[in-house]
C-alpha cells in the first residue's frame, strides 16, 4: 500500500511537441496535473525530469506552471551509482526549497541514468515512487525497471502515462506488471494514500478527482 511518509512523485518528460502526439493527451495532462496538485497538498516530494529539452522542447506549460521550484537542495554527492539505496544517516533529506526552475535534464531514457536524479532520490530517503509521464514504453518503462532493480517500490499511474500508440502503452503496462510494478490510476493512488475520509487533507484531495 502507498504511504504518504514513504512516497514521492516523479514526473517524466511531458514535453513540447512529443506530448501533443500522445494517445489521449488531454487525459494525460489532466491527471498529471492532479497528481502534482495532490503531491503539494500531501507534501510528497517531487522529482521533475526532461528528456533532451534542447531537442524535444520544455515541459508543457500546463505542467511546468505547477512544477516550478521542486528541486531538492542540499543533496549530498552520490557515489552509489544506480543503486538508489536509501540515504545514509547524516545525509540531507526532505530539504526542498521552492525556487524557480527545477527540471532534471537527461539524455538517458531511464531517469536513473542521470546521476542528479539518483542523488536527489537518495537524499529523499523514500521507499515508494509514483511514476507519471511519457512515454510509457520507453522512459517510464526503463525508469521503473531501474528503480525496482534498486529495491524501490514502484507504482505506475496508468491514466497519467501515455505513448504515441495505445499498443505500446498497453504492452509497457503489461510488461511492468509482470515484472513487479504496481499499476494504479490517479484516483486509486490518491485514495490509497489517504486511507480514510477522516484524513485531514481529504476535503482538499477529493475535489481534484470529481
Amino acid at each position: 500500500m502507498l504511504e504518504i511518509q514513504d512516497c514521492c512523485l516523479a514526473v517524466v518528460d511531458v514535453q513540447g511537441k512529443l506530448a501533443q502526439l500522445m494517445v489521449d493527451k488531454e487525459t494525460l495532462v489532466k491527471n498529471v496535473r492532479i497528481l502534482i496538485q495532490a503531491a503539494r497538498i500531501l507534501d510528497l516530494p517531487l522529482l521533475w525530469c526532461q528528456q533532451v529539452p534542447e531537442a524535444l522542447g520544455p515541459t508543457v506549460p500546463e505542467i511546468a506552471e505547477l512544477l516550478t521550484g521542486t528541486r531538492v537542495e542540499g543533496v549530498p554527492p552520490s557515489n552509489r551509482g544506480h543503486e538508489l539505496a536509501p540515504a545514509q544517516a547524516g545525509d540531507a533529506r526532505d530539504t526542498r526549497v521552492w525556487e524557480p526552475g527545477a527540471p532534471i535534464n537527461k539524455a538517458s531514457f531511464s531517469c536513473c541514468g542521470q546521476e542528479q536524479f539518483n542523488a536527489e532520490l537518495n537524499a529523499l530517503g523514500k521507499e515508494q515512487v509514483l511514476l507519471c509521464g511519457i512515454e510509457t514504453h520507453v522512459c517510464i518503462y526503463q525508469t521503473a525497471m531501474d528503480l525496482m532493480e534498486g529495491g524501490l517500490d514502484v507504482t505506475i499511474v496508468a491514466d497519467a502515462v501515455s505513448s504515441r500508440t495505445e499498443q505500446n502503452r498497453h504492452l509497457a503496462l503489461t510488461r511492468l506488471a509482470a515484472e513487479g510494478a504496481h499499476i494504479s490510476s490517479t484516483e486509486m493512488a490518491l485514495f490509497e494514500l489517504l486511507k480514510t475520509a477522516k484524513h485531514p487533507h481529504f476535503k482538499e484531495i477529493a475535489p481534484l478527482v470529481k
